[in-house]
């Protein structure tokens, strides 16, 4: 085969390649600045006792999108943030979520069906705010190759407080980043344009971390019930079955504990109570949170139907 023929055909082989190889790559990264638990059990497999938790407000602390005209109660950033935080809580399957943030919506409309709001108190009170945001885009050009990244941080910080007390009991602030990267070869292919989907991205990676401490956080305080009655037609408690309280469970009934003031803080502290009793749960009624009750016999020790507001009924 004549040279010149050989040259010809590797040019040709090595244009071929470099076609081959011409267009556009892209790819999306997610990440936790701070790290996370690994909490990977599944909402349908809890069959414990639920906490009644609500979020109170989430706001916007930095400058992001706070134009002439912004409006402080209908901040984009913070609903979203809302949303993301309660599609998280909703998915651990251990919590009752009380809607606070659009609550003023929610009451008008009942009102609109001649109903009357029913006022259902949180165990504990959630307040976020979004402290940093940014947003940045970077890129490289080479001799034959373009590439661009868009990046976004987020930074967020939640308040779990005890709605009993008003305590902050958790307090912690988490971040999260997301980008992504595209390049083109050749000036074949495009690169991305303004991806709007990062923001929920880094917020969202900023929140997981904080959704697990939230949920260690108030799974290890106890859940409490009280006795609504206790006379000839039965025992009955608060809480049902959308709080966890299943047919055949036994609880454990204490005497309130003695509340004195602590001098170093001025805050009054409840000390433990005695176990006195426990109780059989029978049956379970209601519909909804707030109606919610269960029917239960004295298994062990007594209790003083007269004094039943002198008791409390927890799991630990």
């Amino acid at each position: 085969m004549k040279p010149t023929k050989c040259l010809f055909l590797g040019l040709t082989a090595s244009a071929a390649l470099l076609l081959t190889s011409c267009g556009s790559t892209a790819k999306t990264t997610v990440s936790k600045v701070d790290g996370s638990l690994n909490n990977t059990t599944a909402a349908q497999d809890y069959q414990g006792l639920k906490r009644t938790v609500a979020i109170a407000r989430f706001s916007n602390e930095t400058e992001y999108a706070k134009g002439a005209f912004y409006d402080k109660e209908n901040d984009p950033l913070g609903k979203q943030a809302i949303d993301i935080l309660s599609a998280k809580l909703a998915a651990r399957g251990k919590f009752i979520l009380l809607e606070r943030a659009d609550a003023d919506k929610i009451k008008s409309e009942i009102e609109n069906h001649d109903g009357t709001a029913q006022k259902v108190p949180a165990d504990y009170l959630i307040i976020g705010s979004i402290t940093e945001y940014g947003r940045k885009t970077t890129g490289e050009v080479g001799l034959v190759t373009r590439s661009k990244k868009q990046t976004v941080e987020a930074g967020v910080n939640i308040r779990l407080v005890d709605v009993r007390t008003g305590q902050i009991i958790y307090s912690e602030e988490g971040k999260g980043e997301a980008e992504t990267e595209s390049s083109t070869t050749f000036g074949m292919g495009g690169t991305q344009g303004y991806d709007a989907t990062l923001s929920d991205k880094a917020i969202s990676a900023a929140i997981e971390k904080l959704v697990d401490n939230i949920e260690k956080t108030c799974m290890d305080r106890p859940w409490k019930s009280y006795f609504l009655s206790y006379d000839k037609d039965g025992i009955i408690i608060a809480g049902g079955e959308k709080q966890g309280v299943k047919v055949g469970s036994v609880l454990p009934v204490y005497e309130k504990g003695k509340q004195v003031k602590n001098p170093q803080t001025g805050m009054m502290i409840e000390l433990p109570g005695k176990q006195l009793a426990k109780v059989t749960v029978l049956s379970t009624g209601g519909s909804t949170v707030s109606d919610e009750y269960a029917i239960v016999s004295l298994s062990e020790g007594s209790v003083d139907p007269a004094k039943i507001s002198d008791y409390v009924i927890q799991d630990k």
